[in-house]
């Protein structure tokens, strides 16, 4: 009954989704306002029936409804309500419901919160977000149905992946595809700008908040991704370069680019035909990304699916939309035409620095992660881009940008004098000298990596902190009445700093010790006593456990007692390891349970690793940067845009 219903209100969706996306645009097209103001109860009602059939899967999961393939495939009735719930997202059918589910809310948002936009405009965006949802609701309904019914339900499931039921991945998809579709709504801005011919202030001003929350959505989601790699794969990292991974990566550094490059246009009119390429290549990565987790083409623990037929029919899709909108472009350019000049040394310039540097980046991680396909599809050889490519071809990039950041966000619009920057960024320069310093001799001079990442990390933290305090004119008293915006910028850019000091830290100090240890055995790491106490069995709600007891201590004091796990799902016959880490402001304890082995004794792994904690931190304080910004006045859509809307201004 319940799945019934949550297919009916699919199909209906579909429905009201081709009509979002035709009539508003024809009204527009035509200037005729009734037909204009069908978008917003069309967006409402297609977020409605989204979230009725969205709802009814989730109560299909959550009651084990084995009747419904889906949940037959994904679910167990042993398995805790937190991953039944998850379970929902954790497939590739659940997955693309909550895609379209967030993607409808967006256009329902459009239509809720963007009174103050011109009604042509908002009606081709919410027309846009609907097209955009069409598409993918008929993806679903014609080739991934997630209601699809067993003719004889089965008495139990087959449960969903092992490596899926952990608290990190329960959240992690969720804010990942916020980030994802929320890049949508600039690309809707940008396509609806095109077809009016208008680029200007404020339509810089109205697409920005839209893709900062989804700048801020990607962070949380990769840095969840991160973390969960982290403490759940047992293998020590945080980034192996992944391809999904990757997917992932590519928008959010498009994202950040644009958001850079809207601001010259709000506050210079100028790189108009950049920062509208910009809101089509970020949507247009987040359906490459969309096109790698579902085709199968590249092999991840992230991937959903691997049937060649669904690739095919997204790889329409992203042919669709991005080479529809850059045919609109490549028409439209000529329109686009820069109003403000400014010199060599300005702020503009220091942001187009910004953006190619970011821009180019992207490049970077897209040909790592293609090159293998392209490698074995014209030149028939199997070759695998591992971490040592990106980090050669990747960091200097951004080194490059944390040395520029700091200078280019104080400098004047137009024409900078850069010797009072420098001047005021003297002190952040030679406290991150210092503390560079510090690193290489504590680090007795082993390796450069650690005294670059805190050099730059402390850089681009005091240069925040420098660039905040010179907008107080040295009253105390204004630092508080500064705009969200100034807050923002500074918390985000110190975020960063911290994880570059973090994964500087980690990569160039952390240290490893794989053996074999007897019960009752120690052995030493990093100053630390690790003692192996006990190994016992233990009966989880749906797996079996091997739980090992182990201590550490440092001049025989106890610091604290772990206890990793190796977890059997017997459903699935699949092993997982879970990692047990005592993690403190400086470092993190690692310890791995293994397999006995045939002479006596357990493999266990233990590694030691610095300033862990500050990876997150810094994502955390990115994020937050980002939260603060939009608090801001004049980044909510509906600054400044009725003035905007009642002043007629000729195509651009």
């Amino acid at each position: 009954m319940f799945a019934e219903l949550g297919h009916f209100a699919l199909i209906l969706a579909f429905g009201v989704a081709i009509v979002q996306s035709v009539v508003p645009q024809i009204g527009a097209a035509r200037g005729w306002r009734g037909w204009m103001a069908l978008a917003q109860p069309a967006a409402t009602a297609q977020f409605g029936l989204i979230a009725i059939s969205f709802a009814a899967l989730t109560w299909a999961f959550m009651t084990s409804d084995f009747s419904v393939k889906l949940v037959w495939e994904n679910s167990h009735t042993d398995k805790p309500m937190l991953y039944k719930v998850s379970g929902v997202w954790g497939n590739h059918e659940g997955s693309m419901l909550l895609w379209v589910l967030i993607l409808a809310l967006f256009g329902a948002a459009a239509a809720w919160f963007g009174g103050a936009l011109p009604a042509r405009l908002r009606a081709r965006v919410i027309a846009i977000q609907g097209m955009i949802g069409a598409t993918f609701l008929g993806f679903i309904l014609f080739t991934s149905n997630p209601f699809a019914r067993l003719a004889t339900p089965p008495f139990n499931g087959q449960d969903l992946n092992p490596l899926l039921q952990d608290p990190g991945l329960a959240f992690h998809p969720p804010f990942l595809y916020l980030g994802y579709v929320g890049l949508s709504m600039a690309f809707s801005f940008a396509v609806a700008a095109l077809i009016e011919g208008r680029v200007d202030a404020a339509w810089a001003r109205w697409v920005r908040p839209w893709t900062l929350a989804a700048w801020v959505f990607l962070t949380i989601g990769i840095a969840l991704g991160s973390w969960w790699a982290y403490y759940e794969l047992g293998w020590g990292g945080f980034w192996f370069w992944d391809p999904v991974e990757n997917a992932s990566f590519m928008p959010w550094l498009l994202a950040a680019a644009l958001l850079h490059s809207a601001i010259v246009v709000e506050k210079r009119e100028a790189l108009k035909s950049w920062t509208i390429l910009l809101s089509i290549m970020a949507f247009g990565f987040s359906l490459i990304g969309t096109f790698i987790v579902r085709s199968g083409v590249i092999t991840s623990v992230h991937s959903f699916a691997s049937d060649p037929s669904r690739g095919i029919f997204i790889l329409v899709i992203l042919a669709f939309f991005v080479g529809g909108a850059l045919t609109l472009y490549a028409a439209r350019a000529g329109a686009m035409q820069a109003r403000g000049v400014f010199s060599m040394v300005s702020r503009e310039s220091a942001l187009v620095v910004n953006n190619i540097l970011l821009a180019v980046s992207a490049l970077v991680v897209f040909v790592g992660t293609i090159w293998p396909l392209v490698a074995e599809a014209a030149l028939g050889r199997k070759l695998s881009v591992g971490a040592p490519f990106f980090e050669k071809a990747f960091t200097p990039f951004m080194i490059v940008l944390a040395v520029m950041l700091p200078i280019g966000a104080m400098l004047a619009w137009k024409r900078a004098h850069p010797g009072r920057v420098l001047k005021v960024l003297a002190v952040p320069a030679v406290l991150a000298l210092a503390l560079a310093g510090l690193a290489w001799s504590v680090g007795t001079g082993r390796s450069l990596v650690a005294p670059v990442a805190v050099g730059l990390g402390a850089w681009l933290a005091f240069g925040a902190l420098a660039d905040l305090a010179s907008r107080t004119n040295g009253r105390a008293g204004r630092l508080f009445r500064l705009p969200g915006a100034d807050w923002g910028k500074a918390v985000a850019h110190s975020g960063l700093g911290v994880a570059f000091i973090g994964i500087g830290l980690l990569t160039a100090w952390q240290q490893e010790v794989i053996k074999v240890v007897d019960i009752g055995e120690s052995f030493e790491i990093g100053g630390y006593t690790v003692t192996l106490d006990a190994v016992d069995q233990v009966q989880g709600p749906n797996y079996t456990s091997t739980r090992a007891t182990m201590t550490y201590a440092r001049d025989g004091v106890v610091q604290a007692t772990l206890y990793p796990e190796k977890r059997i799902y017997p459903v699935q016959a699949m092993p997982t390891t879970e990692a047990a880490i005592d993690s403190r402001p400086l470092r993190d304890v690692y310890l791995v349970i293994g397999d006995p082995q045939e002479g006596g004794g357990w493999a266990v792994r233990a590694y030691l690793k610095p300033f862990a904690m500050w990876i997150w931190t810094g994502c955390g304080l990115m994020a937050l940067g980002g939260l603060i910004s939009l608090t801001d006045r004049r980044l909510r859509v509906a600054a400044g845009a009725r003035r905007a809307a009642a002043r007629p201004q000729p195509a651009e």
